[in-house]
């Protein structure tokens, strides 16, 4: 009996086992196969701004078709509620407006969607033209360290020192070209030399040369008579006469 007892009972440990197993392996599998799927669709969702922006655009217009549509059946049922209240048909009235209350809270709705939508392509368009301008950004940074690390500091001290020698080598050509070519090389103190020579050669000719007489009138013999002239005067005029008589 004792035998028979341990034998059910380890048939029972067994069958709870095995009933545990499955169900851990059937929740396990179930949320496996939950992620795999949610990682697929989120894999399959495109960062395509430009198709987005599109899809929602077509959204917004046909909303805006919808509305057009709700705002004809309200513009309906306000003139049918006052063709029955002018028959006294208030319940008809009444039952117009209550559809006409529906439309209206659905353009509500609809002008709520689109103001979402809007605000949503709004969003995206600034979240683009962000990303595009980050693009641009990276690709200038990427080009400014490719053409820095292509030039180097080395290099640009090499391509300076090169233009300043060729810029002296260049005012070294235009210095010797404007220098004046003399055919007839001599020395500036011999040809001083040979210029004060002519200079007192023609002095001396200068020199030579006789001097012309002077065509003086004659010396009177007698001596001039002054009338009314004083003993002194008298006295010089004879003193003039013997000057000029010992000349």
């Amino acid at each position: 009996a004792q035998t028979i007892a341990a034998t059910a009972a380890t048939t029972t440990n067994t069958q709870q086992n095995s009933n545990k197993t499955a169900m851990m392996n059937f929740f396990g599998k179930k949320k496996k196969a939950t992620e795999s799927t949610t990682a697929s669709g989120t894999s399959t969702v495109k960062s395509d701004p430009s198709g987005t922006i599109v899809q929602i655009r077509q959204s917004i217009a046909n909303q805006e078709k919808r509305e057009e549509h709700i705002a004809r059946k309200i513009d309906e049922m306000t003139a049918e509620a006052k063709a029955k209240m002018a028959k006294k048909d208030k319940r008809g009235a009444i039952f117009l407006m209550k559809r006409k209350k529906m439309y209206e809270s659905e353009m509500e709705k609809i002008q709520n969607v689109k103001m979402t939508l809007e605000t949503q392509v709004m969003n995206l368009e600034s979240a683009a033209q962000n990303a595009a301008t980050m693009k641009a950004m990276e690709a200038g940074t990427k080009t400014m360290k490719k053409i820095r690390q292509d030039v180097g500091l080395d290099k640009v001290d090499d391509v300076m020192d090169e233009i300043r020698e060729e810029m002296d080598m260049a005012n070294e050509v235009s210095t010797a070209m404007g220098q004046q070519v003399d055919p007839i090389v001599m020395d500036d103190d011999e040809l001083l030399a040979e210029l004060n020579d002519l200079e007192s050669a023609d002095l001396e000719a200068e020199l030579l040369k006789p001097t012309p007489s002077l065509a003086l009138p004659e010396a009177p013999n007698s001596r001039l008579k002054v009338s009314g002239a004083s003993k002194a005067e008298e006295e010089e005029l004879r003193k003039l006469e013997a000057e000029i008589a010992g000349m």
